[in-house]
């Protein structure tokens, strides 16, 4: 008997003659997510792939923390590999399912035979599995409508497999397959769960954030670091840029009315994304943003603001409210870090009474005060690169 993973890839069944190349791109990332763990190797079969331990050195345990947070995948399950016979099937059962059955109280047994040479049918291997765990562990009933655990028998195309309930995946997409765009990060809640959604989604993410010392401290960066970190958990390496943005809001506030001072500085920040992302080859935008969250939230704030993006701007928060934004944060392990008290850049300068329906054309006659080519190549130039890991 052999453990090994069996990953449920969900969604990409759905992709028809594509398939193939998008459960290229989930074993891609499995691989280089599980790097360290020990040497395995992984199979495709039948919408499912499998991870086979090739020594004892592999750490299951890390390696099955590591899979819930890997994109593309729906399910897995821990199993028993046995010889594809009923005598390996109930011998190994009790024995590999012995520490889970031992502390619960019901359990069904279900089977799958997809291997239709094999000489019982599904419900007859279900109910030999069943007798046998019942005479191994007494003190279990079988309840077939709300069981504690329900045992799995999988008769395949090499061998048979049994595992108790699946683990839930990350779901969503392989990170890869769905392009490349750029998050406009903040030290806030909203932009790292926007993030996150959109890499669920298949997409690569690069992220640019706009500090403004000395009215940010070194911590807002550092926080953000630590913000795009946990967020490569499940993306993957992230490559950061970091824009001077200092000159630009000094700008803003020595030359335009107070009350646009906010959209003002929204549309320089697109501006410079739009440089950013098409120097390194981004197809969108990513913003956290939510519809009426804030003054510059509104309808016409955000058609605003995208008057100047060059881009698709994607914003997966947009009908969302606080609290199910912050539920999402607390999922993703962001949101202590987000609430850490070091403010970022948009809340410099942050007028006392925010215009919240604009004027797209008195917008433009504010900028007309303002060298905006200048400065916006200025900013996107001085943009520091950095690559936060996935840990």
């Amino acid at each position: 008997m052999q453990e090994i993973i069996l990953i449920k890839n969900g969604e990409l069944a759905l992709k028809g003659l594509n398939r193939s190349s998008f459960e290229s791109v989930l074993v891609k990332n499995i691989k280089r997510r599980m790097h360290g763990l020990g040497k395995f190797v992984i199979t495709r079969s039948q919408s499912t792939l499998t991870i086979e331990p090739q020594d004892d050195s592999f750490d299951m345990e890390e390696a099955v923390d590591r899979l819930s947070r890997v994109f593309g995948i729906a399910g897995f399950e821990r199993a028993a590999a046995v010889e594809k016979s009923m005598d390996a099937i109930l011998s190994a059962a009790p024995e590999y399912l012995r520490d889970v059955l031992s502390g619960l109280h019901t359990f069904k047994v279900e089977a799958k035979r997809s291997d239709k040479t094999f000489p019982l049918t599904s419900p007859q291997i279900s109910a030999e599995a069943g007798g046998k765990l019942l005479e191994a562990f007494p003190h279990l009933r079988v309840d077939v409508h709300h069981p504690d655990i329900i045992v799995m028998v999988e008769v395949r195309e090499h061998f048979a497999y049994i595992h108790g309930n699946q683990i839930k995946g990350a779901g969503g997409m392989p990170v890869g397959t769905g392009g490349k765009a750029a998050l406009l990060v903040s030290g806030g809640i909203d932009s790292p769960v926007a993030g996150w959604m959109m890499a669920k989604r298949g997409i690569v993410l690069d992220a640019i954030h706009f500090a403004s010392p000395p009215f940010t401290s070194p911590q807002a960066e550092w926080k953000v670091h630590d913000l795009l970190r946990q967020v490569a958990k499940y993306s993957g390496d992230i490559a950061l840029y970091t824009v001077p943005f200092t000159e630009i809001q000094e700008q803003i506030r020595d030359n335009c009315p107070e009350e646009l001072f906010t959209l003002v500085m929204r549309r320089f920040m697109m501006r410079i994304s739009n440089v950013i992302a098409k120097r390194e080859k981004c197809a969108a935008l990513i913003t956290g943003e939510s519809v009426g969250q804030v003054a510059s939230q509104t309808i016409l704030s955000l058609g605003c603001t995208d008057a100047v993006a060059e881009m698709p701007v994607f914003r997966p928060l947009i009908g969302m409210d606080k609290e199910e934004i912050i539920e999402r944060a607390r999922k993703i392990e962001t949101f202590e870090i987000s609430i850490r008290p070091y403010e970022d850049c948009c809340t410099v300068f942050t007028p006392r009474h925010p215009r919240t329906r604009p004027n797209l054309e008195l917008l433009e006659k504010a900028e007309e005060a303002l060298p905006v080519e200048e400065l916006v190549e200025r900013a996107a130039q001085g943009a520091r690169f950095e690559l936060i890991r996935n840990a």
